[in-house]
C-alpha cells in the first residue's frame, strides 16, 4: 500500500508540473540565451536573437557579417586577411568600441538570417536600405550611395532592357536588390540566379548570360577590371544607399552605430576609406558620388 501511495504521489507531481508547463508564459531556448537577448518579431513563436550593446562590450567581441569574395568591398587576401571598404569601416568600429572584430562571412541571401539568428551583431555586406528589408532589420545611417547597374560583353552591349529577348538569361544574385526589381518591374526577363558573388561572376564569365545585373558598383568595377565588358546601363530604378543593419530591435546597438557614423563624418572617415580601399578600381572622378559622409544623403 506504501508503494501504491508513492507511485500515485510522482504522478500527480507529474501531472502539474506538465500543467504549469503548458500554462506558462515562453522562455528562450538554451541557445536563444547564450547568444544574448530576446525580442518579439511578428509571432509570439518568431524570436529574433540579438546581444546588446552592453553585452557585446562584456563579451570583448563584435560578430560583424562581411562578404568575403566581392573585392573591393569585402574579400579575404592571400594572407587570409579580410580587406575592403567595408571592411576598413569594421575595424574602426571595433577599435572604437573596445573589442575585437570576428568576421563572419556572408552571402547575400542569408543575411537577414544571421541577424535574426544571433549569427552576427551588425551585417556591412553592401547592404541596400529598402522598406521590405526595413520590416525584418534594423538599419542604421547610410555610408554608400548605390543604384543597379547592368554590365554585358562588349560584343553585344545592353543599353536598355528592351534589347533583351525571353532568350536571352540575365545574371542576379539571389538575395539582391537586382533580383528583387527585375523580378517585380520586368517579370518577363529570363533571370539566371546564383548564392554567390563569386558563382555569378564566374559564369558571366563563361558566357553563361548575355549580362550581370547587380549594384552598379559593383558592375562598374567588374567592367574595369576586365576587359571586353562595358556597363551599358549604369544606373537602373531608384538611387538607394548602402547601410549598416542590426537586428530588428537591437535600439543599443543600433543608436551606438548611428553616433559613431555621425562622428566619424567629422573627421570625413569613409572618404579617407574610400581612398584607401576603392580609388584603385574607381579613381577620383566616382568618390564624391559614392561616399555619404556622416550619413547625410545629398
Amino acid at each position: 500500500m506504501k508503494k501504491l501511495k508513492q507511485i500515485l504521489t510522482a504522478a500527480l507531481g507529474l501531472s502539474l508540473a506538465l500543467s504549469l508547463s503548458a500554462c506558462g508564459s515562453s522562455q528562450p531556448t538554451a541557445s536563444q540565451s547564450a547568444a544574448g537577448s530576446t525580442a518579439a518579431a511578428g509571432s509570439a513563436d518568431t524570436r529574433v536573437v540579438y546581444r546588446t550593446l552592453d553585452e557585446i562590450k562584456e563579451s570583448g567581441t563584435i560578430n560583424i557579417g562581411v562578404f568575403s569574395d566581392k573585392n573591393p568591398f569585402g574579400y579575404v587576401d592571400e594572407n587570409g586577411d579580410y580587406q575592403g571598404y567595408d571592411v576598413y569601416f569594421a575595424n574602426r568600429i571595433g577599435e572604437d568600441l573596445g573589442v575585437t572584430v570576428n568576421y563572419v562571412s556572408t552571402e547575400a541571401a542569408n543575411r537577414i538570417e544571421y541577424l535574426q539568428t544571433g549569427k552576427v551583431d551588425i551585417i556591412l555586406a553592401n547592404f541596400t536600405v529598402t522598406a521590405e528589408r526595413a520590416e525584418e532589420v534594423d538599419f542604421a545611417l547610410p555610408y554608400m550611395n548605390v543604384a543597379l547597374g547592368i554590365v554585358s560583353p562588349d560584343s553585344r552591349v545592353i543599353e536598355n532592357l528592351d534589347d533583351l529577348t525571353a532568350d536571352d538569361a540575365v545574371i542576379v544574385i539571389s538575395g539582391t536588390t537586382a533580383e528583387t526589381y527585375l523580378t517585380q518591374n520586368n517579370p518577363d526577363l529570363t533571370l539566371q540566379k546564383y548564392d554567390t558573388y563569386a558563382n555569378a561572376k564566374n559564369a558571366f564569365e563563361n558566357g553563361n548570360g548575355v549580362a550581370w545585373a547587380n549594384d552598379n558598383t559593383e558592375v562598374i568595377a567588374f567592367a574595369l577590371q576586365n576587359e571586353g565588358y562595358t556597363v551599358g546601363i549604369p544606373s537602373l530604378g531608384s538611387q538607394d544607399t548602402i547601410a549598416p543593419a542590426v537586428s530588428k530591435g537591437n535600439a543599443t546597438l543600433l543608436d551606438w552605430l548611428n553616433n559613431e557614423i555621425e562622428t566619424l563624418g567629422g573627421e570625413n572617415f569613409f572618404h579617407a576609406d574610400y581612398e584607401a580601399t576603392l580609388v584603385d578600381t574607381y579613381g577620383l572622378d566616382y568618390e564624391d558620388s559614392l561616399v555619404v559622409e556622416g550619413g547625410k544623403v545629398g
